[in-house]
């Protein structure tokens, strides 16, 4: 009597998947840079959100407003405000040309993003001078000052990072990698520019109605 057929076995052993074909990075939405920086925008958007709530809480329950002190100046924060507004320009260019991994127009938009920054940080410390009030003279000058120096932290690290990528952008090596960096920076500028805008309204104007 002939036995039943065992498992058919083969000699040959199974094709190696090859992956090396498969992209290392991606824009948007597909890359993990992407979800990163969203989760840092909302987390920041949060803090920026109660500090403002706080600023008028404290309103609501002051006699006064402000309570000693004269409304900020407005020439400097409005200088500011249109040289952020400018920024956006440069930026969504560089934005762009990262994502069709331009070299030349990545190297010219950081170097132009880096200059807005430093000139919206120069004009920024003779805002604080023109505040009117202090950090620790009251609790309108405690708020004030919270708002103003949580936005200066935002750009403070946002033009340094610039700075780190224009250095690799020009000297290192150009991965692709270095491109969503840029892509992603810029995005976070976008940030930067429009959480100013809520923040100069309440600093600037909020004293004055």
């Amino acid at each position: 009597m002939t036995p039943p057929p065992g498992p058919q076995t083969s000699d040959a052993a199974p094709a190696a998947l090859n992956v090396a074909g498969l992209q290392t990075f991606a824009f948007g939405h597909r890359s993990p840079m992407w979800w990163g920086t969203m989760g840092l925008v909302a987390i920041e958007t949060t803090v920026f959100a109660l500090t403002i709530m706080s600023y008028f809480y404290l309103r609501s329950h002051a006699s006064s407003w402000p309570m000693h002190e004269l409304p900020p100046d407005l020439i400097w924060g409005t200088l500011n405000t249109l040289i952020l507004i400018l920024s956006g320009i440069p930026n969504h260019w560089t934005k762009r040309a990262a994502e069709r991994m331009d070299i030349r127009q990545v190297r010219i938009g950081i170097v132009l993003c880096l200059l807005f920054s430093l000139a919206f940080l120069g004009v920024r410390a003779l805002e604080f001078t023109t505040l009117n009030c202090r950090w620790d003279g009251s609790a309108y000058g405690s708020v004030v000052w919270m708002l103003m120096g949580l936005h200066t932290t935002h750009l403070l690290t946002d033009a340094f990072d610039t700075a780190v990528l224009g250095v690799l952008m020009f000297t290192g090596k150009r991965e692709g990698k270095r491109y969503v960096d840029v892509s992603e920076n810029a995005g976070y500028w976008y940030f930067v520019v429009l959480s100013w805008l809520p923040i100069y309204a309440v600093v600037y104007w909020g004293a004055r109605f």
